[in-house]
């Protein structure tokens, strides 16, 4: 009788479609050779073969790589998304603040700017030797 192992966790598996790729590789690699093989076709009169091999490589690439890359389990252009919004559209600093909802009950009015402890000094820095 033929055994197959089956893994533990189901959500990791993904649906191919054809060639034993997903639908999102299939669009990819498609969308590589749409680029790809026409930039082949019309540098190899200018640079020959081997230019024209190399163009090529270069143009694929991305999409290879948009294909294939997954990390915890988002695709490329996921990843680079929350990178975007995390890096550029959000606020760089998120002071910590917090807001007393019982000042009014403790009797000192409303929020006021802390004193500095008294009895500390500023320390002076030695210049450096050398």
């Amino acid at each position: 009788m033929a055994y197959v192992s089956i893994p533990n966790d189901l959500s990791k598996i993904k649906t191919k479609v054809a060639f034993n790729l997903t639908g999102r590789q299939l669009v990819c690699f498609g969308g590589a050779a749409l680029v790809g093989v026409p930039a082949f076709l019309l540098a190899r009169s200018a640079i020959g073969n081997t230019g024209a091999m190399f163009l090529m490589l270069v143009v694929m690439l991305p999409a290879f790589f948009m294909a294939m890359y997954e990390r915890d389990g988002l695709p490329f252009e996921k990843v680079v998304g929350h990178i975007v919004r995390a890096r550029l559209l959000c606020p760089g600093v998120r002071p910590y603040r917090t807001e007393n909802m019982y000042v009014p009950f403790a009797g000192r009015g409303g929020l006021e700017k802390e004193e500095p402890i008294a009895g500390k000094a500023k320390t002076k820095t030695r210049p450096r030797k050398g």
